[in-house]
């Protein structure tokens, strides 16, 4: 060891957390690597041309939960991200004739709620109210780092310090944290609610990404995860990036470059290099070793601590907590270059409903039946999807009067059963997708010119999204706050020193938030300052 480049701080992995990570360390005077195996940073948020004139976002599709504090201390606009909103939030075709149409403002969405229920439409106020009001503490929680159990001083008033933020709370809102934590989306939106429509809108956010029934006990949380975000001051909003999801990894690139992080691509880690219980730096593929006072993972933690830390330097409850951690999302993701636009059976007319997401997934019930079938054959026959076509709010992914669409597919089993593989079922899922679609809007499949798939193995091998899983880890609560990755060391330090954890598998989970990168960074100065103090 000992190559002429040596670092105060190596980051395994240039997705977006890495890159957030690397860009704050830098900017309190560390001297930072970044070390991603692809030819370009960016992870799961990157944007590619698919089919010659047509690009769209690979794998993360829509912007909502990247943070403002990292947008703003990344300088992300002045790197030239630009995020539009969505002119409405989500469009449900219910058929031949009907569809429904929320996030068009508050009146719109009670006469569109009242068309189903007049009663949906008075509680639908104070439902909201209630899960901003929740959504306020999660913003608030996410931001800091959870206390370590067992841990000393400064875990005992960060646990004091999320205490008190529930008990600012009157017995109402912590009754509702309660059940938004632990119960299902099915039983908490059937105790709100009674029209179809309006509760699988709402029901959808809790099976994005996660691999459960809207009725297994623990949705709920994953429906909240989903609206702690905002757009441009907008809470709840989603919307856009112009040029895809690689603009924003793409300005986050642009931000460590003028720190002066050196950014090595095509430098796959096979290795941390640990000595004395103390990470010493990072061995590469091609044999290179890198010496770094500090090394801090994006990867997923069983990437991490089961491929690249020799299984000596860890005890065995801990790893066997680590083989045991939970990753599954049963996500198939897919793109398609389209030659005009969808004309659905109840819309068929260019408007607003086709820059929203578009979800084909009329009830609870029917999300209810594609675990099921996925569970029993490895896929549903009749999926959840969602279909946002970007290009009809940026004209730089597609050719003048030709768009694109990406797709976001549940529930796809990460392994199949009798023996296949998704190398074998990637074009039959594929078809089962674009024949949803084409069910809903009959010129679909006829428009469709190109197409790229990404079942969950593929997710896998490209984006090291074990078992497919998008957030790096399942969003249950044996898996949140102080437990993410493993109870006792979720406060973004691992068992051995100097070794950090910065990604999604961390506090506060998965999306393209940046804030397990920016909350592992100040951890990591932390310790840095007493270290140099010493």
């Amino acid at each position: 060891m000992g190559q002429a480049t040596d670092f105060d701080a190596a980051i395994i992995g240039g997705g977006h957390n890495g890159l957030t990570c690397a860009c704050y360390l830098a900017a309190a005077g560390l001297k930072v690597g970044v070390f991603e195996r692809h030819e370009r940073v960016g992870g799961a948020a990157l944007t590619e041309e698919f089919h010659p004139g047509f690009r769209n976002s690979v794998a993360a599709y829509t912007v909502s939960l990247l943070h403002p504090k990292v947008i703003r201390d990344l300088s992300l606009h002045q790197h030239g991200l630009r995020i539009v909103h969505r002119p409405m939030a989500n469009f449900l075709p219910l058929g031949a004739s009907d569809g429904f149409r929320m996030g068009r403002g508050a009146a719109e969405d009670q006469a569109e709620v009242a068309r189903f229920s007049s009663a949906d439409a008075q509680r639908l106020p104070a439902y909201q109210a209630m899960l901003g009001q929740v959504a306020d503490v999660l913003r608030a929680l996410a931001q800091e780092t959870p206390p370590n159990v067992g841990g000393g001083l400064t875990d005992l008033m960060a646990a004091l310090k999320a205490g008190n933020r529930l008990r600012g709370l009157d017995l109402a809102a912590r009754r509702d944290v309660l059940d938004l934590f632990t119960k299902s989306a099915g039983d908490l939106l059937d105790a709100w609610f009674e029209s179809t429509p309006l509760k699988a809108c709402f029901g959808f956010d809790a099976i994005v990404g996660n691999y459960a029934s809207p009725y297994t006990p623990g949705t709920a949380y994953v429906l909240l995860h989903h609206v702690f975000g905002e757009i441009n001051g907008v809470r709840g909003a989603w919307g856009h990036a112009i040029g895809g999801m690689g603009a924003i990894t793409q300005a986050m690139h642009a931000e460590a470059r003028r720190l002066g992080v050196v950014v090595h691509t095509n430098a796959a880690v096979s290795r941390v290099l640990v000595s004395n219980g103390r990470a010493q730096g990072i061995a590469l593929d091609d044999g290179r070793e890198f010496r770094a006072r500090i090394v801090a993972s994006n990867l997923n933690p069983r990437l991490l601590f089961l491929d690249l830390v020799e299984p000596g330097a860890l005890d065995e409850d801990f790893l066997r907590r680590m083989r045991a951690y939970r990753c599954a999302s049963a996500t198939f993701r897919m793109n398609v270059a389209l030659s005009e636009l969808p004309r659905f059976e109840c819309a068929p007319e260019p408007g607003p409903h086709l820059s929203s997401g578009i979800i084909m997934a009329p009830s609870l019930a029917y999300m209810e039946r594609a675990f099921a079938d996925a569970r029993e054959q490895g896929w549903s026959r009749s999926p959840v999807v969602e279909m946002l076509i970007p290009s009809t709010l940026d004209d730089t992914l597609a050719p003048s009067g030709q768009h694109v669409a990406s797709l976001f597919c549940q529930h796809f089993a990460p392994q199949l059963p009798d023996g296949r593989t998704w190398d074998d079922a990637r074009d039959i899922a594929a078809d089962t997708i674009i024949d949803t679609v084409t069910r809903h809007a009959p010129n679909f499949k006829a428009s469709v010119i190109a197409r790229t798939a990404l079942s969950p193995l593929d997710l896998e091998r490209r984006f090291g999204l074990i078992g497919g899983d998008i957030f790096h880890g399942a969003l249950t609560l044996d898996q949140l706050w102080a437990a993410r990755p493993v109870l006792g060391h979720g406060a973004y330090r691992s068992p051995i020193r100097g070794l950090y954890m910065c990604g999604a598998g961390t506090h506060p989970g998965g999306g393209v938030t940046g804030l397990p990168g920016m909350n592992s960074a100040r951890e990591i100065l932390r310790d840095w300052r007493k270290r140099s103090r010493r």
